[in-house]
């Protein structure tokens, strides 16, 4: 399939973004041009920003210097799931300094690897506190992953640094501040049992977890005019942080809905059923001239 195509398979549509999201997007924009075609339909802004996978630049400037809004639909691959709750994400450096020496001269010799080990293992403390903490109703709990482990240089020296990059999947209201608390408590902990372990922790990037109240208008327009299409009225929580965080952020309450499902994001075929986006497409028409009512 070629990467700027898609592949029209049954059903489906197979190709790159398939599902997240240009589906999504063609829901919108279907929805947009009836509504332009044949009022009644809000004053409505469709916004199309870049670079929601990496640092979201064209979400920033959007609230930076775009219009205000009421509220906002992100049409996420929810499987037309209205969902109006996200985790947020922080990541953490963690960096051991060693000594690097020959491997005969183990007199001589500090693994930073072995250190950076240590308290990868004890990081199993800071899981078991997730796990004891009360559910989110919709996202359950928060969660920790070592994402790449970096060190040594050859097997016969003693690596002189290791560097781990950590992620934390965070819950709405948690601060990456207490997070990183947390982990400087266990890191502290791990140093006090070994003497010579050298380590100091960096959160380099934090993307909080937002949400809207489930019986607010906004969740409940969604669910209705989705009834009106034999949509099953589901609220659900986005596991992934999304661009929603930034409008919510900016006092504009913002829920996900769209066509597709998580499970075939960023995958080699990736899919969407044709079918949910013509569903998608009259349940945001329908919500919007609602409003005009």
């Amino acid at each position: 399939v070629s990467p700027f195509a898609g592949d029209l398979v049954g059903s489906r549509i197979v190709g790159r973004g398939a599902c997240d999201m240009k589906g999504g997007l063609a829901s919108l924009l279907a929805a947009a041009a009836r509504l332009a075609e044949k009022g009644p339909r809000p004053n409505l802004l469709v916004a199309l920003t870049a670079d929601e996978e990496h640092e979201s630049l064209g979400m920033a400037e959007f609230i930076n210097t775009g219009p205000k809004a009421d509220f906002a639909i992100v049409c996420e691959p929810t499987s037309l799931a209205v969902m109006p709750a996200h985790k947020g994400f922080i990541w953490v450096t963690a960096t051991f300094q060693g000594h690097a020496a020959h491997g005969s001269r183990f007199e001589l010799g500090v693994d930073a690897i072995r250190h950076a080990a240590l308290y990868i293992s004890a990081l199993d403390r800071y899981e078991k506190q997730l796990e004891m903490k009360v559910p989110h109703p919709l996202l359950e709990h928060g969660s920790l992953h070592v994402g790449t482990i970096v060190g040594g240089t050859t097997p016969s020296v003693y690596p002189g640094q290791c560097e781990v990059q950590l992620e934390c999947r965070t819950l709405p209201g948690e601060k990456g501040e207490d997070i990183i608390s947390c982990l400087r408590d266990i890191l502290h902990e791990v140093a006090a049992e070994e003497p010579t372990l050298d380590g100091f922790l960096e959160m380099t990037l934090e993307r909080p977890g937002t949400e809207v109240a489930t019986n607010s208008g906004l969740v409940r327009g969604l669910l209705e005019a989705g009834q009106a299409h034999n949509v099953l009225p589901r609220v659900e929580g986005m596991t992934a942080w999304v661009d929603a965080a930034f409008l919510n952020q900016a006092g504009i309450p913002a829920v996900c809905f769209g066509p597709g499902s998580m499970d075939q994001a960023h995958t080699d075929d990736e899919w969407i059923e044709m079918d949910e986006i013509i569903r998608c497409a009259s349940v945001l028409e329908t919500f919007a001239r609602r409003l005009t009512a």
